[in-house]
């Protein structure tokens, strides 16, 4: 996999490289196309597809549109901020939030945009075809859908306590200063009630001493 550090800010890595012959009067004539992902691992990433006759001349085509096409992740610490399930066309993907710690657990085409987006611990994976740019497309979609909290909060005219409780917020806010999130969310959940101990039952009585 073919990875390129041109611009300081920006990472660039080849995700696929395809040749792709056409059939013409006079024999067949090859092009190349280049999946390309861009990010600064820091919350922002692109993709871009490329086609030309040369293969550098399609990587760099690919770069441009990638950095043209570049959204904001949203992020809770060094997560995502809930589950997405997402498809595109043939393309289904998982993604579900993981404690610190956990690291990238994905593979193939969504690894590379993963890690270019920055995020460091994400559980994930691909239910439907193995397509890397329909795999892509889809995950570049399932991140550009999810929303935080705050946001939420914002949309609804609402403070983040009320959308998901007191304890949680104050976690939300504290992982995102930390870069953390597991352990503060699990400190911060509410401790399960202890079983009460029985009520003492009535006193049972001396046996009398029986009578000559």
């Amino acid at each position: 996999m073919y990875q390129s550090d041109r611009n300081s800010d920006l990472t660039e890595r080849v995700v696929s490289l395809n040749r792709v012959a056409k059939v013409v009067k006079g024999g067949r004539r090859f092009s190349f196309s280049a999946l390309i992902v861009v990010g600064d691992q820091n919350g922002r990433v692109g993709v871009g597809l490329g086609k030309a006759g040369e293969v550098p001349e399609a990587i760099r085509k690919g770069v441009e549109v990638a950095k043209r096409s570049m959204i904001n992740v949203p992020m809770v610490g060094t997560t995502i901020p809930h589950e997405v399930r997402f498809k595109w066309g043939a393309a289904k993907i998982l993604m579900k939030p993981a404690a610190p710690g956990t690291g990238v657990i994905s593979g193939g085409a969504m690894r590379a945009v993963i890690e270019l987006a920055g995020i460091k611990d994400i559980l994930t994976k691909s239910l439907g075809t193995n397509n890397p740019i329909n795999t892509v497309r889809a995950t570049m979609a399932a991140l550009q859908s999810m929303h935080t909290a705050q946001e939420i909060a914002e949309l609804r005219g609402k403070s983040v306590e009320e959308i998901v409780g007191v304890r949680l917020a104050r976690a939300y806010r504290s992982a995102a200063e930390k870069g953390t999130l597991g352990d503060e969310a699990e400190s911060s959940a509410p401790a399960a009630p202890e079983a009460a101990a029985p009520a003492p039952g009535p006193a049972a009585k001396p046996a009398e001493a029986s009578k000559p």
